[in-house]
């Protein structure tokens, strides 16, 4: 099998991201990432690559430039899939990064014509920037909804104001809740991810009050967790290498956790379902608090003794791409 430019080719077949599909051979543009829990969506790209792309921890879209790609072009991919999913009830996810940045016209075109093409799809999912749901009227962020795009995955990664700044994410505190409260207020399911040790082994303490403050304005639907891991071609990658980064170690991370836990006082489903994670936390706020907290405490007592379990844990952290 051969892969080029996010196409795989296989004698006469093209095997699409949903599990595994065959098509005529024509190009299909897939996008290149998308959330864990998107694994079973079919993958429609709207844009290439990120737009902002300053962020300190990723390394994601770098060798990407920003393109929004023709209407003609979408829709081309859309009646491709269509030639097998029509009769399928279906998940999508729009990529790549922000999506909803284009004309809200054009996105609302693409999305009836999805639905028009794939009548069974029951939910459509996009990434986007806190700032651009700022900028968008809360008008036209209804219209995408009731266009059919149904859940926003939106990128926190940390609500301490230093912080930040730090990791160059582009929005304040005060942005990150504005977001999250319109972006609920237009109708969508909100998913926000935030980045277990992005303080690192020092600033584990104002990431986890200052993370729990803003998800506490913004009570989203989801809060997903992920753990830092280095990523190489990344800035903060840069920062380790040079001394000035100390990678949270797995007690500091998991007391992050306990102290964010203890912090929120949201309805959200908690999760961290991702292999960087040294813990499968899954519940529902409040109910499941005291559960999630037990997982946690018990994580703790056996990483105290138990070295080679401590030795398993560091060794997430260079599990990448995953």
């Amino acid at each position: 099998m051969n892969y080029e430019a996010g196409r795989f080719w296989e004698d006469d077949t093209v095997i699409m991201t949903k599990g595994i599909i065959r098509l005529k051979k024509r190009e299909y543009d897939f996008p290149p990432y998308r959330p864990p829990s998107e694994a079973d969506s079919l993958l429609l790209r709207v844009t290439r690559g990120c737009p902002w792309n300053n962020c300190t921890f990723c390394s994601m879209y770098k060798d990407i430039k920003f393109q929004r790609r023709p209407i003609l072009e979408i829709k081309e991919d859309i009646d491709m899939a269509a030639e097998l999913y029509s009769d399928y009830d279906l998940t999508v996810f729009i990529g790549d990064s922000n999506s909803i940045l284009i004309k809200t016209e054009n996105l609302v075109d693409i999305l009836e014509y999805l639905h028009e093409k794939l009548p069974g799809i029951s939910r459509v999912t996009s990434y986007a920037r806190a700032k651009t749901i700022i900028k968008k009227d809360v008008e036209d962020l209804r219209r995408l909804r009731e266009a059919g795009l149904h859940r926003l995955h939106v990128g926190l990664e940390t609500g301490d104001e230093e912080l930040l700044k730090e990791i160059k994410k582009g929005a304040s505190p005060e942005e990150m809740a504005e977001a999250g409260e319109k972006a609920k207020k237009a109708g969508f399911e909100l998913s926000l991810y935030i980045i277990l040790g992005i303080g690192g082994n020092e600033n584990w303490q104002q990431h986890a009050k200052g993370t729990a403050r803003v998800l506490n304005l913004i009570d989203p639907h989801f809060i997903r967790a992920r753990t830092f891991t280095p990523r190489p071609g990344s800035e903060i990658n840069d920062r380790i290498s040079q001394g000035t980064f100390q990678v949270a170690t797995p007690e500091v991370v998991l007391k992050e956790s306990r102290l964010l836990l203890e912090e929120l006082q949201v309805h959200s489903h908690f999760l961290s379902d991702h292999i960087s994670n040294y813990i499968p936390l899954d519940g529902k706020l409040p109910e499941d608090k005291g559960m999630m907290l037990q997982l946690i405490d018990h994580t703790l007592r056996s990483l105290a003794e138990d070295e080679n379990m401590r030795g398993r844990l560091t060794r997430k952290r260079f599990l990448r791409h995953l």
